[in-house]
């Protein structure tokens, strides 16, 4: 019902900057939380930001001061503006729409692909 759909990965040099984008459709439920996760070859899927329908944030402690997670309401959209990449945040970015109410019916984009050259 819930699809995701993300776009800005790419190829980027270490302390680059991309700016990811993901567009939600269908009925989003309020309360609300959006995220983005990211996953490595061979490591687990890690929260990397999330943001409330109120405009809370969270980040991992390894992003603190370098990405910032954004929504625009109108338009239904989430944003992850990453600065001062490194080679080790490369991996698959996922979007995640999450109704606080109704965990069970959270959603994740197809994921997009962020490579940092060294």
């Amino acid at each position: 019902q819930v699809q995701l759909v993300e776009s800005g990965g790419g190829l980027v040099q270490p302390g680059g900057s991309l700016r990811l984008s993901c567009v939600v459709s269908g009925t989003l439920l309020r309360p609300n939380v959006m995220g983005w996760y990211r996953q490595a070859p061979g490591k687990e899927r890690e929260l990397v930001a999330s943001i409330t329908s109120g405009g809370s944030t969270n980040y991992a402690d390894s992003v603190k001061g370098r990405f910032t997670i954004s929504r625009d309401n109108a338009k239904n959209t989430v944003f992850l503006q990453m600065n001062s990449l490194k080679p080790e945040d490369t991996a698959v970015y996922y979007c995640n729409y999450s109704p606080a109410m109704y965990p069970r019916w959270a959603s994740w984009g197809q994921g997009t692909q962020v490579t940092v050259s060294s």
